[in-house]
């Protein structure tokens, strides 16, 4: 049997980072690890390839090679996704669909031969039994959620690892929170699973073996949901495995209540993690609770932040605007919020329902959808019909985008945030790569660009005053100039 895992192409988004990807010669951010692992879970004795549609063409001729696709999809690639889809019927290829955006939207996929939904240690396994004999309907679905312990390891040798910016892990699936707005307890639950630090290693070793020495995502939606596994657990595991190698960095995502635990920050950071995303969301008390933020509720926000920088950690984060309770004065609220923390990469996206959450339920009883989301944070679209004026509501949201990604006040969070910061214990390793980036980026940024005496300006102060920072200061400035061609090209 002749199987190619197809992955649709991801738009130019806030996370995407194609524009930043040119200057080290990347060609996407991360390898499709769910993919991967589907992979890992088929017989042994079927061939497999991966076509990866965001670093390589899918071609007609490796479309009559397959016997079946399996597409596996986020939201946000729908629209590739069903181009794929449309080809493969064209060419006579059998369609296996799962992932986040078929689970939730299957019944809009009519020439989908099969759908493995929710969690693929529960659905595959079946899949694979009636389709060896004959006999496989059109959809598997599960309420259960998987043993994650029994997850094998990705096939990372069906990927060209050369064409990636950072490599990706998970350790848990399922977070303790229950926001009004995020999808993520009802595709994994609020009792988070986690995988054991063997397994952890093991992951880690297989794609180090393959040469890997750049940075590493453990793509948890809240890596702290699971505390006492964390601190007892993986971290332990993952400091020893640095001191037993060239060290890597990590990065993940965590929720704010990080600050208040300074001996698991600084675990963290032994560990190898720099960077930490965090949904603040918004300042708006009210607007927490309407979302039920509970987690953000009756705290110093920008104090927090603060704690987690100077631990070693630096926030990214991501803030919406449009709930009921926002006002007109919530877009210069956010801006302020955003410029005084020190946050760089600060995602602001109008607020969107996708389909399974609290929030659609209670948008559709109220009769305010406007049918499926887009799942880019940053198009200047959404789903739901607003309390405010939707043209105050658009205007104020391009005020915030334009504000915060001026390079004015872009290079001057930068300053504000290595103010607070404590470098790294860990970085990745510099290459030739990283020096040609920065001759591209000294080219583009420091002589062709709008921003280039902010540019000259951020390394000048850098060279005085944190000088071991020069290096993320220019990381910086590429994503810089990333986030405003983005935001150029959808709302601005």
């Amino acid at each position: 049997m002749n199987i190619l895992l197809i992955y649709p192409e991801f738009p130019d988004t806030f996370w995407s980072f194609k524009h930043a990807l040119k200057f080290v010669r990347k060609k996407a951010a991360f390898p499709p690890l769910g993919l991967l692992t589907v992979a890992a879970m088929l017989p042994t004795e079927w061939t497999k390839r991966l076509v990866d549609v965001n670093v390589t063409s899918l071609t007609d001729e490796v479309l009559a090679w397959a016997d079946y696709a399996f597409i596996s999809s986020m939201v946000v690639q729908r629209t590739s996704a069903q181009q794929i889809i449309k080809r493969c019927k064209e060419l006579g290829v059998k369609v296996v669909a799962g992932g986040p955006l078929f689970t939730s939207e299957h019944e809009q996929f009519e020439n989908v031969d099969h759908f493995v939904l929710n969690e693929a240690e529960l659905t595959l396994p079946p899949f694979l039994e009636d389709l060896n004999n004959n006999c496989a309907k059109r959809v598997y679905s599960t309420a259960h959620f998987a043993d994650i312990q029994k997850t094998p390891a990705p096939l990372w040798e069906l990927a060209d690892l050369r064409q990636y910016a950072s490599m990706s892990i998970q350790y848990t699936r399922g977070c303790p929170y229950h926001c009004e707005f995020c999808n993520v307890t009802s595709l994994f639950g609020r009792n988070p699973r986690t995988k054991t630090p063997e397994q952890i290693v093991a992951e880690l070793d297989s794609f180090y073996r393959m040469g890997w020495r750049g940075s590493v995502f453990f793509v948890d939606d809240n890596l702290i949901g699971n505390k006492k596994s964390l601190k007892n657990q993986l971290l332990p595991a993952l400091i020893k495995w640095q001191r037993e190698h060239v060290p890597i960095p990590f990065n993940t995502e965590v929720s704010i209540n990080v600050a208040d635990d300074e001996s698991l920050m600084q675990m963290m950071s032994e560990a190898g993690f720099n960077t930490v995303f965090v949904g603040i969301e918004t300042p708006d008390t009210e607007g927490l609770a309407e979302c039920n933020k509970k987690q953000n509720k009756n705290r110093n926000l920008v104090e927090d932040v603060r704690r987690i920088q100077r631990a070693g950690l630096q926030v990214q984060a991501g803030f919406i605007v449009g709930f009921d309770t926002d006002t007109k004065s919530i877009f210069q609220r956010q801006i302020d919020f955003i410029q005084k923390s020190g946050i760089v990469s600060a995602m602001v996206g109008m607020l969107q329902a996708p389909r399974g959450t609290r929030l659609y339920d209670r948008l559709k009883k109220e009769g305010r959808l406007l049918g499926q989301m887009s799942g880019d944070n940053l198009d200047g679209t959404t789903n739901i019909i607003p309390i405010m004026d939707i043209d105050t509501f658009r205007e104020g949201y391009k005020k915030i985008l334009r504000h915060i990604y001026s390079p004015e006040n872009y290079y001057r969070r930068i300053k504000t945030f290595f103010r607070e910061y404590k470098a790294p214990k860990i970085n990745a390793q510099f290459t030739f790569n990283d020096i040609l980036a920065l001759f591209r980026a000294i080219y583009h940024l420091g002589i062709l660009g709008n921003e280039r005496v902010q540019f000259w300006k951020l390394l000048l102060w850098t060279c005085l005053h944190r000088r071991e920072l020069l290096p993320l200061s220019v990381t910086l400035a590429v994503y810089g100039y990333h986030f405003r061609k983005v935001s150029k090209l959808h709302v601005l």
